[in-house]
């Protein structure tokens, strides 16, 4: 009796089946929400660091503010008083003169450094827009995952139940032996028990029989099996 060629229609429907039935695990447990959820989490995450960066940029840059309006105003009124005639000592001008200086030349060095700030703030700030931007795009992603897993899921119960259908159908049709044999194959050879021989070669796992083997499959007339793999061979 050798295997019948229906038996490679019930594996493919098996094989449909498996592959319905991870997919069916792996929407049910979340795993795409999941993965897409964690993408989002991370873009407002990378957001709010740097809106922190920022927002200690802004700090800093008022104090440069404070301070070089500050140094303005003393020079101003050093400068005032250098020319307003109510200093007549040559040493005490001299010396407000290069408090002047000095007023000035740490006033351009705040203005300096407030600059340097200004434009690393800009350039966090455009950072910041499209992590944000990366973030709402993110959430978007996550609701129309879940709304897609749930379609799927309907899709592939119905599916579920087409080729559950059609294997109870295909089951009923073989010897009950050799559908025992070929679900226990199926059990310990990654869900592949029969396979078909094309060309002297099995397809389930593409190893080649040997001149003896093959004449023997050829003409044997019970189930056969792969020398190599032992999956049940199909002619």
């Amino acid at each position: 009796m050798q295997a019948p060629r229906a038996l490679l229609d019930l594996q493919a429907v098996d094989l449909a089946i498996d592959r319905l039935s991870a997919r069916k695990r792996a929407l049910e447990g979340g795993e795409e929400v999941t993965a897409v959820r964690g993408e989002a989490d991370a873009a407002e995450r990378a957001y709010g660091e740097l809106k922190l960066q920022i927002d200690a940029m802004d700090r800093d840059g008022a104090k440069f503010e404070h301070e070089i309006d500050s140094l303005s105003q003393k020079a101003a009124a050093e400068e005032k008083r250098m020319f307003d005639g109510s200093v007549a000592n040559a040493k005490e001008l001299e010396s407000m003169r290069h408090e002047v200086e000095n007023l000035r030349r740490r006033k351009s060095e705040r203005e300096d450094e407030l600059l340097a700030l200004l434009e690393q703030r800009e350039e966090l700030d455009a950072q910041a827009k499209a992590a944000l931007a990366e973030a709402d795009e993110g959430r978007v992603r996550v609701e129309h995952t879940a709304g897609d897993a749930g379609e799927e899921l309907g899709r592939i119960g119905v599916d579920l139940g087409v080729q559950a259908a059609e294997r109870e159908r295909l089951a009923a049709t073989f010897d009950p032996e050799v559908l025992e044999l070929y679900d226990d194959l199926r059990a310990h050879k990654k869900g592949v028990g029969a396979a078909a021989l094309v060309d002297g070669v099995c397809q389930g796992c593409h190893e080649t029989l040997s001149s003896v083997e093959l004449d023997h499959v050829k003409h044997a007339d019970d189930i056969q099996r792969c020398e190599h793999c032992r999956r049940i061979l199909v002619l």
